[in-house]
């Protein structure tokens, strides 16, 4: 069990933390606690049970953190080589050396952004083929959401998972409002064999398709979606990684890392506070009755229900 929290209160993960560390029946060996270096009640849990510790750096928010022990450790745990990514990641960083937009993606993509944001485009769809890609569109949601979202500005960050949410979300994305752009995730190369197979009565009609690679088709998915979107008036990017491998991931987080503290600046705001989140976490404890805070009760009568019974 490897439980992160700069405090060691944040709710959520410290209940989680209650409820699982049970199940280790008390071995200390079986628990890692990423804490703050010196105070919080993770650290002082972690000093008084004898955990392993590691330490979640007091200059950089959580969603900036992959690159510390609060992302490292839990892919090392995965089994992906974090030195090549952080070697991937060093690598992105010297190409945002320069200010020239032309040789540095990053910045390309921050001001490309920004100058769709300033046409009236207010959603940016972060559209991928691959699955493995899923978990990646969470956390680059939390990382634009929590940088730019202030002061009624900024880009809704939302993700889809082609070809899947093509069967429900790409209608609105073909003919809706044009009030949305899409930032297309491809992988060029690498992934494993798969080939479809003949059969000899073509009852599913997809014996056209026989012998070529499921990475072949989808790749044709991609460059056809690409298309149609454009032809219905969303325009588009695609971020293209040669192959996925940690040393490609590792660029790839960089490049969103900068691109988004890029981009806050750009909007005149500070990308690396979220003073946003604190106003649920103040009303949850007062309705949950946490000492220290005024104690209330939930008030609903400024809430509608429609209840269901049968």
């Amino acid at each position: 069990i490897n439980v992160i929290s700069k405090s060691g209160t944040t709710t959520e993960p410290a209940i989680a933390f209650r409820l699982l560390k049970d199940l280790a029946e008390g071995s200390k060996a079986h628990i890692v606690a990423t804490a703050d270096s010196e105070k919080g009640a993770l650290r002082q849990i972690a000093q008084s049970e004898g955990y392993e510790t590691f330490v979640v750096p007091d200059n950089i928010g959580g969603r900036y953190s992959v690159f510390s022990a609060v992302g490292l450790l839990p892919i090392a745990y995965a089994g992906i080589d974090i030195d090549e990514l952080v070697d991937g990641a060093s690598k992105c960083a010297e190409l945002c050396q320069t200010t020239d937009p032309l040789r540095n993606p990053a910045l390309f993509y921050a001001v490309a952004r920004s100058i769709l944001y300033e046409q009236g485009f207010t959603i940016e769809l972060l559209a991928s083929f691959e699955p493995r890609l899923h978990w990646l569109a969470e956390w680059w949601k939390q990382l634009f959401g929590e940088s730019h979202g202030k002061e009624r500005m900024g880009l809704f960050p939302a993700s889809a998972n082609y070809t899947t949410d093509l069967h429900s979300l790409g209608q609105y994305v073909q003919q809706g409002r044009r009030i949305l752009f899409e930032t297309f995730l491809a992988v060029e190369g690498g992934e494993p064999s798969m080939r479809i197979a003949p059969q000899l009565e073509d009852l599913d009609e997809l014996n056209y398709l026989a012998e070529n690679e499921v990475s072949y088709v989808n790749h044709v998915a991609y460059e056809a979606t690409a298309e149609a979107h454009r032809e219905g008036g969303v325009p588009s990017m695609t971020v293209l990684l040669e192959q996925l491998e940690p040393r490609s991931f590792g660029a790839l987080m960089y490049f969103f890392e900068y691109a988004c503290a890029i981009g806050g600046l750009l909007m005149g705001i500070n990308p690396f506070d979220q003073p946003g989140v604190e106003a649920y976490k103040r009303l949850m404890f007062e309705y949950l009755g946490k000492p220290g805070h005024e104690t209330r009760s939930i008030d609903t009568s400024k809430q509608e229900y429609v209840s269901f019974s049968g």
